[in-house]
């Protein structure tokens, strides 16, 4: 009888004497290179190497879900380097690729999922929000289902993914400061970008979408608003002014001065990112955030340094005219003045516009009417010529008062959601990374009345893997009577 040992000697002799089929797939494999730099050119010899890459990252998200969803914050940050590419690289496509790569990497490795996750009251507003927006599939007034497809997704649909990825999943402690430092990483790398678009220059991708339209409101009065390589200069503004809130939180929470003095170091970075991006209702993160932080903390000593911190800027901004003389001082200032300023007062007429207009329709002109949807798919319909300008306008004019209603509620019930899970926690420092959390989802939540970042990537990859780990922060805490149990 052979010895199995034997098998994989008697195989190898056999490839060394009839080696025909290595070098059959030899040709396949040279004809196929030949085939696709011939057609494609470069980018067709970037697919020919990045070929086996996407198929180890392929066969890495469905063993470890873990690996996807890192993957998925990853490319959530560069879709904003997709005017650099050409139109043939899909980048967004991809990206709901990863998501859904991601979930189905979580049900094939179900046993070892924590499935009584999803009992959280969390979820079960997002499955509310979620079965609206299906429903809205159905709406009489769109004039272009398909278009659905394209909003739903920023609407709810990744979102709701994205939660349950995140609860059944073994994510650890370690797991979420490998997140924030990603999160800080690509952060500082955006603000240095929008540095040297301010100060060194533009690059050619970057002056032809100023040209397509973007100069329109990308350059005011000869000065350059920075966009970095986000999708506006409104989104960066907020997402930087976002992250100086997180680097100041922990500035004040922070135990070693080491890392006090980096997290202050990185607020300020951000902070001036903001600056250079011209976006003056991103101040309101900060308005709106810093209170939030204040109250969750519960901690007089906090409130008495916030306050002896924020009221004389406040103040210097409010009530003098000093640093005018610096273009982006004097465009953070006329935040504070919106009556003043004549885009906040269009603003106001277009709304009252689409007050009009949706009187008599209380679920809206039907998801994918408006905003850039709108534009391609149906550019005649009223709901796509008014420019929404926000968030919750846009989710007005396309779910109406009755979906716009139910979102409120859900951001709602998040945020109060958020507040008893961290008032139950027992170990400070995850205390104080899960308060800095909400108070930024606070504060992109305020400014999404001003811009629509709460649906643009990378701010909603953020905003809905925040919210996720806020309201179910208590699985990660300490027991009150052990301070080593559960450090991983």
């Amino acid at each position: 009888m052979m010895d199995l040992t034997d098998r994989p000697l008697l195989i190898t002799e056999q490839w060394r004497e009839s080696p025909w089929l290595i070098y059959v797939l030899g040709i396949l494999a040279a004809l196929l290179a030949g085939w696709l730099v011939g057609t494609y050119g470069m980018l067709g010899g970037a697919m020919l190497v990045g070929l086996p890459v996407a198929i180890a990252l392929l066969l890495g998200v469905l063993i470890e879900p873990k690996i996807g969803l890192f993957l998925y914050v990853h490319v959530s940050f560069l879709i904003g380097f997709t005017r650099f590419l050409p139109p043939a690289i899909p980048l967004g496509t991809a990206l709901d690729g990863i998501l859904v790569l991601s979930l189905l990497g979580t049900f094939l490795n179900g046993k070892r999922m924590d499935w009584k996750q999803l009992k959280q009251p969390f979820f079960w507003l997002l499955i509310v929000w979620l079965s609206y927006t299906i429903l809205e599939y159905f709406n009489p007034e769109a004039p272009y289902r398909p278009a659905w497809f394209y909003n739903v997704r920023s609407f709810s649909l990744s979102w709701f993914f994205i939660a349950i990825v995140v609860m059944v999943n073994p994510i650890s402690r370690k797991d979420i400061r490998l997140f924030l430092i990603a999160w800080l990483a690509w952060s500082v790398f955006a603000a240095l970008w929008g540095f040297k678009q301010q100060y060194i220059g533009l690059a050619g991708a970057e002056i032809r979408w100023l040209a397509e339209g973007g100069a329109r409101t990308h350059i005011l009065w000869g000065q350059l608003r920075s966009f970095s390589f986000y999708s506006d200069a409104g989104q960066f503004g907020s997402e930087m002014a976002g992250v100086t809130l997180i680097c100041l939180i922990l500035f004040f929470e922070g135990k070693s001065w080491i890392l006090r003095i980096t997290y202050l170091v990185l607020a300020f970075i951000l902070f001036w990112g903001f600056a250079v991006s011209g976006t003056r209702g991103a101040l309101f993160v900060l308005l709106a955030g810093f209170p939030a932080y204040l109250f969750l903390s519960r901690n007089p000593l906090n409130i008495i340094r916030g306050f002896l911190v924020a009221a004389p800027i406040l103040g210097i901004l409010m009530f003098t005219s000093i640093g005018d003389s610096n273009y982006q001082v004097y465009r953070i200032r006329t935040a504070l003045r919106p009556t003043e300023d004549a885009s906040f007062l269009v603003r106001l007429e277009n709304q009252q516009k689409l007050k009009n207009f949706l009187k008599d329709r209380p679920f809206g002109a039907g998801i994918g009417t408006s905003s850039g949807a709108g534009n391609r798919f149906s550019p005649n319909h009223f709901a796509a010529q008014i420019p929404t300008d926000s968030w919750y306008v846009q989710l007005w004019i396309e779910t109406g008062v009755v979906g716009l209603t139910l979102y409120l509620m859900m951001l709602t019930g998040i945020i109060l959601l958020g507040i008893y899970k961290i008032w139950q926690l027992n170990d400070r420092t995850l205390s104080t990374l899960m308060i800095a959390l909400l108070a930024e989802f606070i504060g992109i939540a305020v400014v999404s009345y001003t811009n629509p970042i709460l649906g643009q990537f990378p701010t909603s990859t953020i905003i809905f893997i925040n919210s996720v780990l806020f309201t179910t922060c208590t699985r990660w805490d300490t027991p009150k009577t052990s301070h080593y149990a559960n450090r991983n």
